[in-house]
């Protein structure tokens, strides 16, 4: 089993090197992200079984790797690996693409059962690119278009629009919207909804004389299945 791990901490990526390759693990080190996104798409030593990324990475962020990655159709399972703590920093990883997560400091004993068991899944498929008329959002290159046109969007917009693509043709409620697009939790102000569906419209809709988001008085919005 091949795995490529990618740290800028020397000592421990060297300690995690060494305990990997006594597990059985034939591993390769890179210590900064260009270095580690040349190795997981260019390297001679052929393709890997699985990619350890950390997040904070001198040239590239694990982040950033992690999503070029993806654009390039590359879906080798990633496990990021960070020193940073909370559940925005994992869902930020895992939306960009990644397949599990790991805190600092963490048992060499958990690193290694995830890592199997990533390996026995196997790469995962590439998502489905979503489609309303001439409307195409791609979850894995982060990409959206209207027919020949590139819309550049924010992460947040990017979300927003692809819950309700993916959901296109259902009423979805300002709840439902905030539970899957922010969070349970979220104590801000619903009106946010009307200003983030506001900033899509002006990119996805008026320039291109489309209504593709319809407001429905008193219950929420829909996507048009048809692109509007």
């Amino acid at each position: 089993m091949r795995l490529l791990l990618v740290d800028d901490e020397v000592g421990l990526a060297e300690t995690i090197r060494d305990g990997l390759r006594t597990e059985g693990f034939t591993t390769d080190l890179e210590f900064n992200g260009i270095d580690g996104l040349w190795a997981a798409t260019e390297s001679p030593n052929g393709a890997y079984d699985a990619i350890v990324l950390d997040i904070m990475l001198p040239g590239l962020s694990g982040y950033e790797v992690c999503r070029q990655l993806r654009q390039r159709d590359v879906w080798t399972p990633v496990l990021m690996l960070t020193a940073k703590d909370g559940d925005h920093d994992e869902a930020d990883g895992l939306d960009l693409g990644a397949d599990d997560y790991l805190t600092k400091p963490f048992s060499f004993v958990v690193l290694v059962a995830r890592l199997r068991a990533l390996i026995r899944r196997g790469a995962p498929q590439r998502p489905v690119v979503l489609s309303a008329g001439d409307l195409r959002l791609d979850p894995a290159r982060r990409r959206v278009t209207r027919g020949d046109d590139e819309i550049p969007v924010t992460p947040r917009e990017f979300a927003l629009l692809e819950f309700m693509m993916r959901n296109a043709g259902d009423v979805l409620t300002k709840t439902a919207i905030i539970e899957n697009v922010w969070d349970a939790a979220f104590d801000g102000d619903p009106n946010i909804i009307e200003v983030y569906v506001g900033y899509i419209r002006k990119k996805i809709d008026h320039p291109y004389g489309r209504s593709a988001i319809r407001t429905v008085r008193g219950a929420g919005y829909r996507m048009d299945p048809d692109g509007g």
